[in-house]
């Protein structure tokens, strides 16, 4: 199941298939406790929130650290900096976890401790209608993390060619009929105004297959990911932890979707997005991975957290720790 699918199909049940409010609760944490024992936090160590959000993780990160220690929060999101607590160990950086590396040496810190990233979307953004990141609002089709970004999902749909469209929702949104969808939207546009949900979702009614929500709840994650350019960010960051990281550091990533965590897990096993022709005349990998995988299999959760948080239905967390 993906992200928003995930999401909106919670909500749905609940708020049902009309127009709803914004609910006041900007973000629960996921995996909470699973994650803060997987990082194996040093009371005086150095660590970074990738996606600091509502704070819900370096909080309880803040609460296991002494006056030494320290944390670096990032979020490209400007809603995020209104709770970032007044602590002299924290370092709110508002910008993308892209630059990681970046910002890190700015401020001295060569070498962490530890890094977490719990990806996608917060609740936040999900509840607030013009954010454009739900099929449950009406509002204009944006979906940018960081406002400061020029390009809009609005801006995807109504100048990107039919090409590239269909390549976005085949990728990014496994929807089943791409190619239609993507012809549709380029044959209507000329016509139709396609700049809010509400005209979108009306406008390409004719070509949805299946449930109407899970459809567009597909549509909307792919235009999401292409408009935050989210899996090259998500590489940027991977491919910089070796550097990062202390030896014994530990890398917790939670995603939401099976493109994220293939990413991931691929990552954490051979320390390349590429494939490896380095192999002895045994057949055996001649590169060495710079992680030791601490999840076997990713962390998912439980029954307690699903009736609490019915969000974190799709979460995964995977564990790595820098040989």
């Amino acid at each position: 199941m993906s992200e928003s699918e995930n999401i909106d199909k919670d909500l749905n049940q609940t708020t049902g298939n009309s127009i709803s409010q914004p609910g006041p609760v900007y973000h629960i944490p996921v995996l909470l406790n699973e994650t803060l024992e997987g990082l194996d936090l040093k009371e005086d160590g150095v660590y970074v929130d990738c996606t600091f959000g509502g704070g819900g993780h370096s909080l309880k990160i803040l609460e296991k650290l002494s006056d030494k220690g320290r944390l670096f929060a990032f979020d490209q999101d400007g809603d995020a900096r209104k709770h970032v607590p007044d602590d002299p160990r924290v370092i709110f950086v508002a910008s993308n976890f892209r630059h990681i590396t970046r910002f890190l040496r700015l401020h001295r810190a060569v070498k962490v401790d530890g890094i977490l990233a719990d990806l996608g979307v917060s609740s936040h953004q999900f509840d607030e209608p013009d954010r454009g990141f739900s099929i449950r609002f009406e509002g204009e089709l944006d979906m940018r993390m960081d406002k400061r970004g020029d390009r809009t999902a609005y801006d995807v749909i109504n100048t990107f060619s039919e090409q590239q469209l269909h390549k976005i929702f085949e990728q990014y949104g496994e929807v089943t009929n791409a190619r239609t969808l993507a012809r549709t939207i380029v044959a209507v546009r000329h016509t139709t105004s396609l700049r809010t949900i509400q005209n979108f979702k009306s406008a390409l009614s004719a070509v949805v297959k299946g449930n109407p929500n899970k459809y567009f709840a597909q549509v909307f994650q792919a235009l999401r990911i292409e408009v935050n350019d989210e899996l090259s960010a998500l590489k940027d960051l991977l491919q910089q932890m070796p550097d990062l990281l202390k030896p014994g550091g530990r890398a917790a990533i939670i995603t939401f979707h099976s493109l994220e965590d293939r990413i991931v897990k691929n990552f954490f096993k051979k320390g390349t997005f590429e494939e490896q022709d380095q192999k002895d005349p045994f057949g055996q990998s001649t590169v060495t991975p710079p992680f030791k995988v601490v999840t076997k299999k990713p962390i998912t959760p439980g029954d307690a957290e699903l009736k609490n948080n019915p969000r974190s239905r799709s979460a995964k967390l995977r564990i790595a720790e820098r040989m």
